[in-house]
């Protein structure tokens, strides 16, 4: 029997990094994996959490209850923050597609789709504010221009920096999902 880990003599499969099948239609599945910085950044993030978990153990053997109870609250916030961040991207399912950010969450019902269509445009590089030319997809809704939300996908996000193919696997499932459930 095979075993599926990589080792020295064989190389990567195709299958690697293809989006995951999905059962129910009305569940909200991400059309595509998370990225490896997204990833990397909760895992060094939970790691800070597990040390400041042990900081608490040992604040409360000390018979410092209060203080304890404080480090031990930093550490519950450090991992909501990080499941938080694994949580963002976008979502679809058979009522709409979502867009969910760290801090809000926007929801918009296939109803109200137009076009979800994938432009060359200025997009932000992992976020933040120096921009950088790459491709985004665009959600255009019904009385509304796509310059109204932000995109829902771009290449230098933390899902596709340096990645493409996956964006472009990805922008094709969003797209895929709204010409089948769009009215548009």
């Amino acid at each position: 029997m095979p075993l599926p880990f990589l080792t020295a003599d064989r190389a990567f499969e195709a299958t690697d990094d293809v989006a995951l099948p999905f059962d129910h239609r009305d569940r909200w599945r991400r059309p595509y994996r998370p990225g490896p910085w997204r990833v990397g950044v909760a895992a060094i993030l939970l790691l800070l959490a597990s040390y400041v978990l042990f900081a608490a153990v040992i604040i409360a053997l000390t018979n410092s209850p209060t203080e304890a109870a404080v480090v031990l609250g930093i550490a519950v916030l450090v991992i909501v923050g990080a499941l938080r961040l694994l949580r963002m991207g976008v979502w679809v399912s058979a009522r709409g597609v979502r867009r969910v950010g760290f801090v809000f969450t926007r929801t918009v019902s296939w109803e109200q789709v137009v076009a979800v269509r994938t432009a060359q445009q200025p997009v932000r590089w992992l976020g933040l504010p120096r921009t950088v030319q790459g491709q985004a997809l665009t959600l255009v809704r019904q009385g509304r221009g796509p310059e109204h939300l932000p995109p829902l996908l771009t290449t230098h996000n933390a899902d596709f920096l340096a990645r493409g193919q996956a964006f472009d696997r990805a922008a094709d499932a969003v797209e895929a999902w709204a010409a089948e459930h769009a009215r548009g």
